[in-house]
């Protein structure tokens, strides 16, 4: 008994160590990987994921009387909004609808069920991002121009004012080393804001208020490079309000 408690007693002690010697940079390489396998898994399962707010919108009442419910579409970047900062959606008719790793022919899919049928007065949509990042297959720039047009043609004809944003900068992706995102970033925001301007959409630049003397998304405003820390989201949050504003006149 003595000889088999020293066994588990010497195997937790190397498990320690072992798990004590992993650096930082491995642990967020396997923390990618198994997000990696998450969406791998739920892309054979719930391709664009309309489980993920199925139960949320069933909840949601249809807007009040006068209410001006905004609704935000995105990735990542939309989701770990509210997780980071709530207080921006708190007491607002803000409704988030970010679901990270998403591309946009993910959320052209869903974007029925998780926009339109909410009946906002608004949608701001934040999306392209994953497409340069390849997470559903390599993709042209002007398909995910595309996706993005055909989300705010959708908004359009349900009445729903729409507010387009840039894609935030990045140099890279720790998920998917060796890609440069930079030239494709200019060229799809360049894109987006020609689109809004000739359609009379709202459109925030984030990525000008962002940008590092690199092309890369500045230090102090990201976790990783890509995604915003509560300051990021800091500098995006007071953009939106303007454009939001000037689409509920």
């Amino acid at each position: 008994m003595v000889c088999l408690l020293l066994a588990f007693a010497t195997q937790a002690h190397a498990q320690q160590t072992d798990e004590q010697k992993k650096t930082e940079e491995q642990k967020k390489a396997e923390a990618w990987a198994n997000f990696q396998k998450m969406i791998e898994e739920r892309v054979h399962k719930d391709w664009p994921w309309l489980k993920r707010y199925e139960e949320d919108n069933a909840k949601l009442p249809a807007p009040a009387a006068g209410e001006k419910r905004v609704v935000f579409m995105g990735n990542s970047i939309t989701e770990g909004w509210i997780n980071t900062d709530p207080d921006f959606f708190k007491g607002k008719p803000y409704v988030n609808r970010g679901i990270g790793g998403q591309t946009t022919p993910q959320m052209l899919v869903r974007f029925r069920e998780d926009v339109i049928n909410l009946k906002p007065k608004v949608v701001v949509i934040l999306a392209g991002i994953n497409d340069i990042a390849e997470n559903t297959g390599p993709s042209k720039i002007e398909n995910v121009a595309g996706n993005i047009f055909s989300m705010a043609e959708l908004a359009k004809f349900a009445g729903i004012k729409v507010v387009l944003s840039s894609v935030i900068p990045a140099k890279g992706f720790p998920w998917h080393p060796g890609l440069d995102p930079r030239e494709p970033i200019m060229k799809l925001n360049t894109m987006l804001k020609e689109y809004a301007a000739k359609n009379h959409l709202g459109y925030i630049d984030y990525y000008s208020a962002m940008v590092g003397p690199e092309k890369e998304l500045r230090k102090e405003l990201c976790v990783d490079g890509v995604h915003p820390n509560m300051a990021g989201y800091k500098v995006m949050e007071p953009l939106a309000e303007i454009e939001i504003k000037k689409a509920l006149k």
